[in-house]
């Protein structure tokens, strides 16, 4: 199970609902995935005058957990009140923090990303930090509040995969026991696999599944590969080796001449 502050969850993908061709097709891709947790966000569906009440009565009706995100926020003030707007549209203290730092690659901004995480634990958010892989920058979460840290493996929709397996192999070792979730680059359902045989929690993705010909076949690809990656790990795998080694062994065997 996975546990995320004190709520536990079978399921280890969580799963955006931006850019589906149809609400019909985003509800088959949630089913199909078994995801138990989606991301929404509010600025997304409420801009240009929109009220957002037709989506979001389609996400309650999911019967799925809400996790409303601030993307599209480029300073803590945007964020922050971003993340109140959410707290009462959905009635949780669960926020997917973003500030955005940099316009072409959304990198977060990792200064402002701190500060607000901060402000938002003390006023009782639980707050799920998307981050770069720095480890300093993790502590400092840590230290904020966070009690989940979501680094990328690649920028936003990417679709890359992981860029820097050494840097992601490096804050599983150092946060042992903080739950990691992968989010944003993951692009194929191998890249998924590859993140959690490295001892990742969960994979929050979007564009893979919504950009995809056909989004619930997909979504249901991203399932089985974490759970083919979670068992992997678990099941211990073999270490990679610079000689051949004989899968039928031979000493104590008879030799025909």
């Amino acid at each position: 199970m996975l546990t995320l502050y004190g709520q536990e969850l079978r399921s280890r993908l969580l799963l955006g609902t931006a850019r589906y061709p149809s609400p019909a097709s985003l509800e088959d891709a949630v089913r199909s995935s078994a995801t138990e947790v989606v991301t929404v966000s509010l600025r997304r569906e409420t801009a240009g005058g929109k009220q957002g009440g037709g989506f979001f009565e389609l996400i309650r009706a999911l019967g799925v957990r809400v996790l409303p995100n601030t993307a599209g926020c480029h300073s803590v003030s945007e964020a922050v009140l971003t993340a109140k707007m959410a707290r009462e549209v959905f009635d949780t203290n669960w926020i997917k923090l973003e500030v955005i730092g940099h316009q072409d690659t959304l990198q977060p901004d990792v200064f402002g990303l701190v500060e607000a995480a901060r402000i938002l634990s003390a006023e009782g958010f639980e707050v799920f930090p998307y981050t770069t892989d720095d480890l300093v920058v993790g502590e400092h979460l840590v230290e904020a509040g966070c009690r989940v840290l979501m680094p990328w493996c690649a920028p936003i929709g990417s679709a890359k995969g992981p860029q820097n397996i050494s840097a992601l192999r490096a804050m599983r070792a150092h946060f042992p026991d903080m739950p990691l979730i992968v989010d944003a680059g993951i692009g194929r359902p191998s890249h998924a696999t590859a993140v959690m045989e490295l001892g990742f929690d969960a994979v929050l993705l979007n564009t893979a599944v919504a950009g995809a010909a056909k989004p619930a076949l997909m979504a249901s690809a991203f399932a089985r590969a974490i759970d083919a990656g979670r068992d992997a790990l678990e099941a211990g795998m073999l270490e990679p080796r610079d000689f051949a080694v004989p899968s039928t062994p031979v000493i104590g065997k008879a030799v025909f001449a």
